[in-house]
């Protein structure tokens, strides 16, 4: 039931007429169709969501969550009603995540929106809890191979485009499991099986036995270190030893730059307060971005350098709030789409389209140049792939991103352990995704390189400056 995770949370949809949308802070979400009858009370009995391998049943304001494969059936932590209106009802679960299920005109459809993901799930009504969820899940080494194989053969999509034979792994590994097997070698498996996807959204969390995770060769995990060094490096080097005006619990940055330009650094898309819920987060950032961008700047810049370089991720839903503010028109950001039978890796969901309509605010519509790297995650990448098709002129600068863009999909082990994979793709106008290789900068720079450090250059950040205007 989560949405994107990144660096700890996230958490990390084309076919679709403006006339058909309606805005909520700057985001168009499709709206009802016109002659649309009543819907029913809020969601109740058993649902199969359309792909993410989940049955949900809600009753008496409890939602449980049934994790399914053809191999078996765990259930997840709950969830507790904490509200909703006529038509939905409104969930909690401990970890913090919030999601709402919410009524169509089909008493048979359903959909569930997660706080801080972008799109909606479809959800079918069935009879009953599929029959392995009334069976005793085995809970040894083989079964917990076996529940991990099974969902990664059924969610994941991108075992072609990475040239992994999944069967061929299975048969290679799975001798080596036996119920005799301990923690540590079960472990080592299956980061062994996982390693060569190179999927920084793939993570295997094994109890005592440890917690496997890797980003694309050649590139880092972007953690606070690497965030303070950069930022420091930035204020000492660009900004000529001035601090940058912070906000967002200094996950946002802001300077003003010589000839007119402006600089924002954006390191992540969560923890901006310290609940870190949706609601809370976009609250924040639309202050922030009021500070930013007054009617005064946004009237008198030449050009805004938007620095990405070291980004963790976390909400999809923020990034579009800031394309909101650097429009006057709407225009088409990206479509998702989730993997959604278990037996045909080709097989999606209708792609979801996502417009960015202007934000009821003083907005920004000058040069853009967003500076972005192998350090730019999830969040990250989806707030940039927001910016490909804005109108006006926008430049990448920098690296390529690291190439994951799908919420992450969290999963429990019969063993108690649990993983985290993908399965969903961020789909450009003309169908194109960018897992994998990340999306690339229209003008290659080095980014942070320890060469740069030394010989006290910012390549990424002089091209930016170089070829946004300035005032003469």
């Amino acid at each position: 039931m989560r949405g994107k995770s990144s660096s700890g949370r996230s958490a990390t949809g084309v076919v679709a007429a403006l006339a058909l949308l309606s805005v909520v802070g700057g985001v168009a979400i499709p709206a009802p169709p016109a002659g649309a009858t009543s819907r029913p009370g809020p969601p109740t009995g058993v649902w199969r969501t359309d792909g993410y391998g989940t049955v949900l049943a809600a009753e008496e304001g409890v939602l449980r969550e049934y994790q399914t494969t053809a191999v078996g059936c765990l259930e997840g932590a709950p969830a507790r009603r904490t509200g909703g209106d006529a038509g939905s009802a409104r969930y909690a679960d401990d970890d913090g995540d919030v999601f709402t299920l919410r009524s169509t005109d089909s008493r048979d459809r359903a959909s569930m929106r997660v706080d801080g993901s972008v799109g909606e799930r479809t959800l079918f009504r069935i009879a009953a809890l599929p029959d392995s969820c009334a069976r005793e899940q085995a809970t040894g080494p083989v079964a917990t191979f076996d529940v991990f194989w099974a969902t990664f053969e059924e969610n994941y999509p991108f075992f072609a485009a990475k040239g992994i034979d999944w069967s061929a792994v299975r048969e290679r590994l799975r001798p080596m499991v036996h119920e005799n097997t301990t923690d540590a070698e079960l472990f080592a498996v299956l980061s062994e099986m996982v390693r060569p996807l190179y999927d920084a959204h793939v993570v295997v969390l094994g109890g005592p036995a440890g917690v496997f995770a890797q980003s694309r060769p050649g590139t880092a995990v972007p953690g606070p270190e690497l965030d303070n060094r950069t930022k420091e490096y930035v204020e000492r080097r660009d900004l000529g030893g001035r601090q940058l005006q912070e906000f967002a619990g200094g996950r946002i940055g802001y300077a003003d730059l010589p000839g007119g330009q402006g600089y924002v650094r954006v390191s992540g898309f969560s923890g901006y307060t310290e609940e870190d819920t949706y609601a809370t987060d976009s609250a924040e950032l639309d202050r922030a971005l009021d500070a930013i961008l007054t009617r005064e700047r946004t009237t008198g810049l030449t050009g805004l350098i938007i620095d990405l370089r070291v980004n963790g991720g976390g909400s999809d839903a923020l990034g579009p709030r800031i394309a909101a503010r650097l429009t006057d028109r709407p225009y088409f950001a990206y479509a998702k789409r989730a993997r959604n039978d278990p037996a045909d890796p080709t097989r999606f969901t209708r792609p979801e389209p996502l417009y960015v309509q202007p934000a009821r605010a003083p907005r920004f519509t000058g040069p853009v140049a967003v500076l972005t790297a192998g350090t730019t995650y999830s969040a990250g990448e989806t707030f940039t792939q927001a910016l490909i098709d804005r109108p006006g002129r926008t430049v990448r600068i920098g690296e390529p991103t690291q190439g994951v863009f799908s919420d992450i999909l969290r999963r429990e082990l019969p063993n108690g352990w649990s993983f985290w994979l993908p399965n969903e793709e961020f789909l450009t106008r003309s169908g194109e995704t960018f897992d994998g290789a990340g999306i690339p900068a229209h003008l290659p720079e080095p980014v942070f390189t320890e060469e740069e450090f030394a010989h006290r250059r910012d390549s990424a950040f002089d091209r930016a400056t170089e070829v946004l205007p300035t005032r003469s």
